[in-house]
């Protein structure tokens, strides 16, 4: 079973109000040691991870570890729920896929309870190594949030560059371009006021300002926020929850000479890569290797098919009939049995076999003289003679 019990319930709302816009579906890992989250938003861009450890509840207990995969839209909405000084309860059973949130106010007059369909969501937990960078600004999250805001107005990039002189923030667009620094400055009377700089090394890093805007709506969970930059590795935006734990951004930076989104650019990359690959498939079935294959078979149907017309043709007509007796196929006697007179005696009588049948057979010996039978004789004695024409 899992439950815990939070009495500053505005606290789990900022949270939630803060990567909602940049996550959507994310899994919450509970275990011993807290509450946790890590995800990255639809664009796999940027990276969120939340830690909300054990110690900071009031009543955190945790029987085995248990993953609640959740639309952080709809958690929010049930939080807005509950009012800012309401102490917030959630309850989890094992093997259950429904989570209870519920809301108590500080008086106990009045208890509100929803519950809320968990989903199965498919992620991985990426270790994150802890590393040492070039430079690290701690700044008031306000002013922060102030400056990007500010240059949204001007351009889409904010460039970052860390030196001796301060921390400055530049943009550029159609209308003019902007720089704002701001210089060290520890002697304040309230130290959530002052901006410490750590530098090792100049840095400069270009980044997109929407999603810097988007890691600002964290700033009612900080006064202070740490800036972490290097070289080579993506920036970290951190916003330290009280003393309970925190909630990290991470973005890789943008490259200078592109004046479009690199994201963008990475992805029509991706998609044109498979383009080139295909290109040689067009080459494959042109009209000119396909003419020679045909006309090939063709050519050889052609040969085939004239020896059986002429296999055919020869033996209904030989060129040496003297002597010989016609023989005509029983199909043609089917036909020709229309014509032909049968008489027992048959005496006198001459077979005519039509000219349509001799000019179609044969076109180029219709000019031949008549060719004599051998006579045939009957039971009778006579004599039949059997003329062609």
């Amino acid at each position: 079973m899992f439950e815990l019990r939070l009495v500053q319930g505005s606290l789990l709302k900022k949270v939630l109000e803060s990567i909602k816009d940049l996550v959507n579906d994310a899994n919450f890992d509970c275990s011993a040691t807290g509450f946790s989250l890590q995800a990255m938003d639809s664009s796999h861009v940027a990276l969120v991870a939340l830690l909300l450890r054990s110690e900071g509840f009031e009543h955190y207990r945790c029987d085995r570890n248990i993953s609640m995969g959740m639309n952080l839209g709809n958690m929010a909405k049930m939080l807005k729920c509950a009012g800012n000084d309401d102490i917030v309860t959630i309850k989890a059973d094992d093997g259950s896929d429904t989570v209870t949130f519920m809301f108590e106010s500080p008086t106990q007059d009045k208890i509100a309870d929803f519950e809320m369909k968990l989903m199965d969501i498919d992620s991985e937990h990426l270790g994150i190594p802890e590393s040492e960078y070039d430079a690290i600004v701690r700044m008031p999250s306000f002013e922060f949030a102030r400056i990007c805001k500010d240059l949204g107005t001007i351009g889409d990039t904010v460039v970052i560059s860390v030196t001796k002189e301060g921390v400055k923030f530049s943009s550029r667009g159609d209308i003019g371009t902007a720089n704002i620094v701001c210089r060290q400055n520890t002697s304040v009377d309230k130290p959530e006021d002052a901006t410490i700089i750590e530098m090792k090394e100049m840095v400069s890093l270009t980044f997109a300002l929407r999603y810097m805007n988007s890691f600002a709506k964290a700033t009612p969970l900080a006064s202070q926020v740490t800036i972490s930059l290097s070289s080579d590795l993506p920036v970290v935006v951190e916003y330290k929850i009280a003393e309970m734990g925190y909630v990290r951004f991470y973005l890789a930076p943008k490259i200078e000479e592109d004046e479009a989104d690199p994201y963008v650019e990475t992805t029509s990359k991706a998609k044109a890569k498979p383009k080139a690959e295909t290109r040689p498939k067009l080459k494959i079935n042109p009209d000119e290797e396909m003419k020679p294959e045909v006309d090939s078979n063709m050519e050889n149907e052609v040969v085939e098919i004239k020896p059986e017309l002429e296999s055919n043709m020869e033996p209904e007509v030989d060129s040496n009939m003297e002597n010989e007796v016609l023989e005509i196929k029983p199909s043609l006697n089917s036909k020709m049995e229309p014509e032909t007179e049968s008489n027992s005696n048959m005496e006198n009588e001459v077979l005519e076999i039509k000219p349509e049948l001799n000019s179609k057979m044969e076109p180029e010996r219709e000019s031949k003289p008549q060719l004599d039978i051998k006579p045939k004789k009957e039971a009778n004695g006579e004599v039949q003679v059997m003329d062609i024409e």
